[in-house]
């Protein structure tokens, strides 16, 4: 897989579906899809995220194709605080403010994907 529309195209038959409902499911238009395959264009920024996010793979791989698509999971749990898990993680370098900032923005970003869970049933 050679481009960034290959990889896409993978993932899409990974995952059972259609171009058809992969694109009506990303809000992405049938000829930005053909572009991307003519290599006329290719996702901007924001796409990638939501494509990689949608697929949970890494951007790594969707962009520059780096080994075999790795999935990401991302969850509510402090795993930036927890000692056990990132036996690494300087949280005493950290304000109160800014790990409770981080603490916010994983729970916001689990509200997004339950709404958009949600919408798209």
């Amino acid at each position: 897989m050679q481009s960034i529309y290959e990889r896409i195209e993978y993932l899409i038959k990974q995952k059972g579906l259609t171009k058809k409902s992969f694109c009506e499911q990303l809000n992405i238009s049938t000829g930005n899809m053909g572009d991307w395959k003519r290599g006329k264009s290719t996702p901007g920024t924001h796409k990638l995220i939501e494509i990689g996010a949608f697929f949970h793979v890494s951007l790594d791989w969707l962009i520059l194709g780096k080994n075999a698509p790795e999935i990401v999971r991302e969850s509510a749990e402090d795993y930036f605080f927890e000692q056990i898990r990132q036996l690494d993680c300087q949280t005493d370098e950290l304000l109160p403010s800014e790990k409770e900032f981080i603490k916010e923005y994983i729970a916001f970003t689990e509200y997004r994907k339950l709404k958009s869970a949600d919408d798209n049933s």
